[in-house]
């Protein structure tokens, strides 16, 4: 099947042309007819996928009768709110409603908490078709009057497995009571989980249900490694993985905000170029450590689960899970991070004693024992920086961001007055040795 056959509008089809594609993914190609059909929707896929596309076309598609190029907010009322669990994924759920409708005269924003309100405010007082928002920030707006959801036509949640995670259920619930009852309702979710399914039960009508893949399965074009180790030794065998594979661009996994702030300092005073991303960071902060990643300013980003959401990379090659998550599933979305839209990726999990429980859970939610390699080997390997020359090296002096002044080299000896040439000579093979 191509994206041809799915009957979007020429504008759409355009973009889709700009963006390089041509045929849809699986989920992509049930989900979009369904929608333009009108229907609402439940639908689980692995992550990765291509769900922002599947509720973005067709949502798009049916907006198009109402694009205009009045400058009149009255004339651009809201009809579509798209809500996401996080800050990044909001703005990556917005990027890709830019990019599909550049060729449409319709109007979108995007709302999150964590920095000005008031730019947000001007946008919406402007007059947009399409809002994307986190749920606290539109509840936000709502209680200031800044925007009117009496005209909503298309509610899309997506990765509502998460929103629930975070306790978003109020906020949702709130929200549905200022929406029209008459609208279409998409739910999207990496996950079928009860907490899900009884979520939908409240909010669909008689809705479609797709699953392109079986629950919580990890994508075949990751490879999958696991390195049992000591607490102790844990940061040495992470940076032993780092510089032994070269790896140029990698997704470090923590499970705290500490521990992310925490690994990030310890990998730059050793000479890596890493960020870090976590929730006590303000978002201007986010944004350039996200920035610095994609661009390749920085080759390590330490991230916790709930910030990675939305982290959206092309071909990102490598993730690392330095401690297992608390929760199962969590370990699906981590490593489906790399190996998106099937390229080949690489995730390697570091597992101590105390994680045990952790692991038996991955394990048995997957399916399959994570394959087990040698850490002792690892650890002792003679593998060095000077040997391989690693992209991850660079002058502590010249790392962005890093405090204190470059490593001091101690100042030799100087010669006596009148050397003899004898002496001239060992001071000078000396000074070339070091």
């Amino acid at each position: 099947m191509l994206f041809n056959d799915l009957h979007l509008c020429d504008e759409i089809m355009r973009a889709i042309t700009d963006q390089g594609y041509d045929a849809p993914t699986p989920i992509q190609a049930a989900a979009i007819p369904m929608v333009i059909a009108g229907s609402d929707l439940l639908a689980a896929a692995q992550t990765g996928t291509g769900k922002t596309a599947a509720f973005t076309l067709p949502m798009l598609n049916r907006l198009r009768p109402y694009g205009n190029t009045s400058p009149s907010p009255a004339r651009h009322p809201v009809r579509a709110v798209i809500l996401t669990p996080t800050r990044e994924l909001a703005d990556q759920v917005y990027t890709n409603v830019q990019n599909y409708s550049k060729y449409l005269p319709l109007r979108s924003t995007v709302i999150f908490g964590g920095i000005s309100m008031d730019p947000q405010t001007q946008a919406l007082r402007n007059g947009v078709e399409v809002v994307v928002a986190t749920p606290g920030r539109l509840l936000d707006h709502l209680n200031q009057k800044n925007i009117s959801l009496a005209q909503v036509e298309f509610l899309v949640l997506d990765e509502a497995d998460r929103m629930l995670d975070m306790g978003f259920i109020n906020d949702i619930k709130k929200l549905m009571s200022l929406l029209p009852s008459k609208r279409q309702t998409l739910l999207f979710s990496a996950t079928f989980s009860p907490e899900i399914k009884a979520l939908a039960d409240q909010l669909l009508k008689q809705p479609e249900i797709i699953e392109v893949a079986r629950q919580n399965t990890t994508a075949e074009t990751v490879t999958q490694q696991l390195f049992k180790v000591e607490d102790a030794q844990r940061y040495r065998l992470l940076t032993k993985l780092l510089r032994h594979h070269e790896m140029k661009q990698v997704l470090v996994f923590t499970r705290t905000k500490q521990a992310a702030e925490r690994l990030a300092k310890s990998l730059v005073k050793d000479r890596f170029t890493a960020v870090s991303i976590h929730g006590d960071k303000v978002q201007s902060a986010r944004l350039e450590a996200l920035a610095a990643f994609k661009e390749g300013k920085a080759t390590v980003m330490v991230a916790t689960d709930v910030a990675a959401r939305g982290i959206d990379i092309d071909q990102l090659p490598h993730v690392i899970n330095y401690e297992l998550p608390t929760s199962p599933e969590d370990y699906v979305h981590r490593i489906g991070r790399t190996g998106r839209a099937g390229a080949k990726g690489h995730a390697i999990s570091l597992a101590s004693p105390e994680e045990e429980k952790q692991l038996q859970g991955i394990e048995k939610l997957i399916g399959k024992p994570i394959p087990l390699e040698d850490s002792k080997a690892m650890l002792y390997s003679s593998h060095s920086f000077a040997a391989t020359r690693s992209p991850l090296y660079v002058d502590p002096g010249i790392i962005p961001g890093r405090a204190g002044r470059p490593r001091e080299i101690p100042a030799l000896f100087l010669p006596p007055r009148q050397p003899n040439a004898n002496s001239l000579t060992a001071v000078s093979q000396e000074n070339t040795e070091q």
